[in-house]
């Protein structure tokens, strides 16, 4: 009979794609409810005894690590591995993987969109018209042709952006630590140079210590009044009691967050209803086409490695140093 292998999902769904390609390697899924602890994970983790981890939208500590013997992969749903313990998991030989260039589409268009409504203030005309009101006879809205968009980043999904945003008539700029000098977009010399030029600021940049907010009170007062800010990266990027604070002064026009600090946040978070903030749930990959892409390449990943076979290069992380 042939090896069965024991497969925990940190969610509810998997797509019916991804789902084949697993029983075809006579794999069992494990379903969770949405968000789970460290502690959930870690505890159906050990009660299973999982060869493999397919995390989504709970994270994987060491202590899920440690629950069972037979973990050999743990597999991202998606192309950050911020919730994953990748040192961990190397110092354990637990193979980590992602799926790259899965949802870079979906996510260069959710951010157009946001840039798109926060320019066009959707959020506060909406509010208007909800409470009766009309537009204020001075009122009007922001041109998109000649917006200064700074990248933070300048990844797969920044690139994506690029020609979008270029077909409204913005003046794109990119700065990244490891970006000297680009064929297709103005690099700027520094992040505090980037900041200075950005009408528009949209993060692209992967969540570590060193981009932990990144984007704080001093980095904020340096754009420009008025400007906006754009988040569909990692919530921890940005220092969420500056942000604020600098919505409630004026100095910023407004936000557009597909993702928070800790998720989902809490009911009384400022900036669930901040009248300058535009605030979708951690949807921007989200798509119909990236849920199977995302899917099926965490799938292919833990079947691949459970069954002896090689994982591609370009879908393992590993620890720095």
């Amino acid at each position: 009979m042939a090896e069965m292998f024991d497969v925990v999902m940190t969610s509810g769904f998997l797509a019916p794609q991804a789902v084949a390609i697993l029983e075809q390697a006579g794999c069992r899924i494990h379903y969770m409810r949405p968000y789970p602890s460290a502690e959930e994970v870690a505890e159906i983790t050990a009660r299973v005894q999982a060869h493999a981890i397919l995390t989504r939208q709970g994270p994987v500590s060491v202590v899920a690590m440690d629950a069972s013997p037979r973990l050999r992969v743990i597999a991202r749903h998606g192309v950050g591995v911020d919730d994953v313990d990748v040192r961990a998991a190397t110092a354990r030989g637990i193979l980590v993987t992602r799926a790259p260039g899965s949802n870079t589409q979906a996510v260069a268009e959710h951010t157009l969109a946001m840039i798109l409504a926060l320019a066009k203030e959707f959020r506060p005309l909406g509010l208007a018209i909800a409470e009766g009101r009309w537009r204020d006879p001075t009122a009007s809205v922001r041109d998109l042709a000649g917006l200064r968009l700074g990248l933070i980043g300048f990844g797969d999904i920044a690139r994506a952006v690029l020609p979008l945003a270029r077909a409204f008539g913005m003046q794109v700029a990119a700065w990244s630590p490891r970006l000297v000098e680009s064929d297709i977009v103005e690099v700027m010399p520094s992040l505090d140079a980037l900041l200075a030029r950005s009408d528009a600021l949209s993060l692209h940049c992967p969540y570590t210590p060193q981009t932990h907010h990144l984007i704080d009170a001093k980095a904020l007062a340096r754009m420009p009044e008025h400007s906006f800010v754009i988040n569909t990266a990692r919530g921890g990027i940005v220092d969420e009691t500056a942000l604020a604070a600098a919505l409630d002064s004026g100095h910023l026009a407004g936000a557009a967050l597909d993702v928070f600090e800790g998720e989902p946040p809490a009911a009384d978070h400022r900036l669930r209803t901040h009248p300058r903030v535009i605030a979708t749930p951690h949807v921007s990959g989200v798509t119909q086409g990236s849920l199977v892409n995302m899917g099926v390449m965490a799938a292919e990943c833990i079947a691949w490695a459970l069954t002896g076979q090689a994982v591609p290069e370009a879908r393992i992380v590993r620890a720095a140093g």
